[in-house]
């Protein structure tokens, strides 16, 4: 049996995928991003200063928080305050992990970025609209630092995206939506660079396992996927690099 897809995608098919780029006033970057129902809105603050460990250094540093808003899924959450939930310490440390291989911390200097990825709405794949949110609010933050002339060049190296994978009823599809998320007998989430030099690569079979040659078939799903969201990534920013 052949998996169909709730809203009658390709299984090479990304969900609709919109930014909506300064969308908040104070935040030096901002973007809403748009994945299918996923909605993550991905904030960007860059302060004087790094952590105790790389003062001194000439280093910046970048680091991400990661929530989800309580009426975001049904039923609704209660909001995480001081003690967080493996899942969002988890996921915020991707989000950073990922971010920071966009850019050279040396050009950076002694400044930290912050990146914040808050979800408004989730239809799975929240982490991986995060990054790839996240990466065209970082593109904003930079630019102003270059405008002001606070920078003399763009620390910016590598454009990231991410995207999530499913097997379901033995076949590869490329960003799962939440009944595929939840029906998906292996899931994955894999981020890449614009060289498509892997960053980091999630998965696991929620139940049996999964062969090499399945795993070669979510790569290639995965970096046209990517590619994909890289394209619009690009379409959204000014034609200023």
């Amino acid at each position: 049996m052949v998996w169909q897809r709730p809203d009658g995608r390709q299984p090479d098919q990304l969900r609709p995928v919109q930014f909506e780029r300064n969308f908040t006033r104070f935040a030096a970057g901002s973007v809403l991003a748009h994945c299918g129902e996923t909605q993550v809105l991905c904030t960007v603050s860059i302060q004087t200063g790094v952590p105790k460990f790389l003062e001194g250094t000439g280093q910046g540093w970048l680091t991400a928080e990661y929530r989800m808003l309580p009426t975001a899924t049904v039923p609704r959450q209660a909001r995480e305050f001081m003690k967080l939930s493996g899942r969002t310490q988890e996921i915020q440390r991707l989000i950073g992990r990922s971010l920071r291989a966009a850019i050279d911390m040396q050009i950076l200097g002694e400044r930290t970025i912050t990146i914040d990825a808050d979800v408004l709405q989730a239809d799975a794949g929240t982490r991986t609209t995060a990054i790839t949110g996240g990466y065209v609010a970082l593109w904003d933050a930079i630019d102003k630092l270059l405008q002001s002339g606070e920078l003399e060049r763009s620390p910016l190296c590598h454009q990231i995206a991410a995207v999530s994978i499913g097997l379901l009823d033995g076949e590869a599809f490329l960003d799962l939506n939440y009944p595929e998320d939840v029906a998906a007998s292996t899931d994955l989430n894999i981020v890449l660079n614009d060289e498509l030099e892997i960053i980091e690569l999630q998965g696991t079979a929620e139940e049996g396992s999964f062969s090499r040659l399945q795993l070669n078939q979510i790569l290639d799903l995965a970096e046209k996927g990517i590619k994909e969201l890289m394209e619009l990534q690009s379409q959204a920013l000014p034609d200023r690099r």
